[in-house]
């Protein structure tokens, strides 16, 4: 199996822009209606399968900010949780933030839009990016253009991120494990460690207010950035125990070559565990520090009756390995500090039940701990995971509405 995905950043064009509100009004509604049946068109001609199309459209802040202010305001949900006061409710979609491991230079992105497509099939994915930004030019204009890959290599060929790196000749390449999922080693996608269908929905968990008309029921949280991976630090500064410790947590252990570590419900870490750990260890695990936050740590009823049980995961992942230094096309290359060569990376995309929980995992992955604990871990040092050899470039939190309400959402409320 393999995972070719490109996302697609961008601005409202000169269509939405500017007028009187009634033109601005009018322009905006032709837009949503012209978006919506280039969607449509693409439903019909693919499943929405991996050997089909996925397409996924989330939406900024500055989108909402900028052309549907009113109705964002009375109808973007309410995160209940993040919420402290009632007269500053905080929407389940926030703005981006540094975390204490980023670089100081890191980019914290202000696209309106953000349209993911994902297929086995190159061409499927082509074909969506030109009907979407091809067919309704001056509708959107593209920022960037990031492009990746993933999985592979299951049944004992080498993965499709081994091939590309190696081609690529980016340093560290040759030391990738040749069936490896991704370029660090380890499989990402096990069931266990990816949320079930429906649960990082707005609905779901009980954190999210969704507002007087439910108008983003079925909706989630996407986070998106871009994080570069040093492969030769990876691999020849960790040997394969080390890399283990550092990937999953200090005591755990595999079995040299080993790339599908168990990740079951049973054997998740909470805070106390990850402080324990790093008293003895002077380090803490990528995944024990996450699944502080990223897992449930009690059994829950959902709102449609489901029962989630404790150690469930939340956030469903879609984030794939990349050669973009940091994007395969800039319409800014000196903001971005676009580079011609190629780079190993990723880039992260996440879906969680708000952007808070997603900055809870995330601080979570640099020692700060849900239950208050702030573990003195310096920034990028070894002790402190994967982020010892990571550096992210790009950052910002998204909307994803209904399938019902992908295209230009609120718009017919102006």
């Amino acid at each position: 199996m393999k995972m070719i995905a490109v996302t697609v950043v961008a601005v409202i064009a000169a269509l939405a822009a500017g007028g009187f509100a009634w033109q601005r009004s009018q322009a905006l509604g032709q837009a949503q209606a012209e978006l919506e049946e280039a969607l449509l068109g693409l439903d019909r001609s693919f499943e929405s399968s991996a050997q089909g199309l996925g397409v996924t459209v989330g939406w900024g802040l500055p989108y909402f900010r900028r052309y549907v202010e009113g109705p964002a305001e009375r109808h973007l949900p309410v995160d209940r949780r993040a919420t402290t006061s009632p007269k500053r409710p905080v929407r389940s979609v926030i703005d981006a933030i540094r975390f204490p491991s980023d670089p100081h230079d890191l980019l914290l992105e202000e696209n309106d839009v953000a349209i993911l497509f994902r297929s086995d099939e190159l061409e499927h994915v082509t074909e969506g990016a030109r009907a979407v930004f091809g067919g309704l030019e001056g509708l959107l204009e593209m920022t960037s253009i990031r492009k990746g890959f993933a999985a592979g290599g299951f049944e004992g060929g080498q993965s499709l991120p081994k091939r590309m790196a190696v081609a690529a000749d980016v340093p560290g390449a040759d030391l990738i494990p040749d069936t490896a999922e991704l370029f660090l080693g380890f499989t990402s996608t096990q069931k266990a460690g990816l949320g079930p269908l429906g649960i990082a929905n707005y609905e779901t968990l009980g954190l999210v207010d969704l507002g007087p008309s439910d108008y983003f029921r079925a909706g989630t949280s996407m986070h998106v950035s871009h994080i570069y991976e040093n492969l030769e630090a990876w691999y020849l500064n960790f040997d394969f125990d080390e890399r283990v410790t550092t990937t999953f947590s200090p005591e755990q252990k595999a079995k040299p070559g080993t790339q599908t570590v168990p990740q079951d419900p049973e054997d998740i870490a909470d805070s106390a565990r990850v402080a324990q750990d790093f008293a003895r260890f002077a380090a803490i695990g990528h995944s024990a520090a996450i699944q502080t936050s990223s897992r449930l740590q009690r059994d829950v009823v959902a709102a449609d009756g489901t029962v989630y049980k404790k150690g469930t995961a939340i956030p469903q992942r879609a984030d794939f390995n990349t050669l973009d230094n940091p994007f395969f096309w800039s319409a800014s290359p000196d903001r971005d500090a676009q580079q011609a060569e190629p780079a190993a990376g990723v880039h992260f995309v996440v879906f969680n039940p708000t952007s808070d929980d997603f900055h809870r995992n995330r601080l979570a992955m640099d020692g700060v701990l849900p239950d208050g604990t702030t573990l003195p871990l310096e920034p990028g040092a070894r002790g402190q995971g994967l982020n010892s050899v990571l550096q992210a470039t790009h950052r910002q939190n998204f909307l994803v509405p209904p399938r019902s309400r992908r295209s230009f959402p609120l718009v017919e409320l102006l």
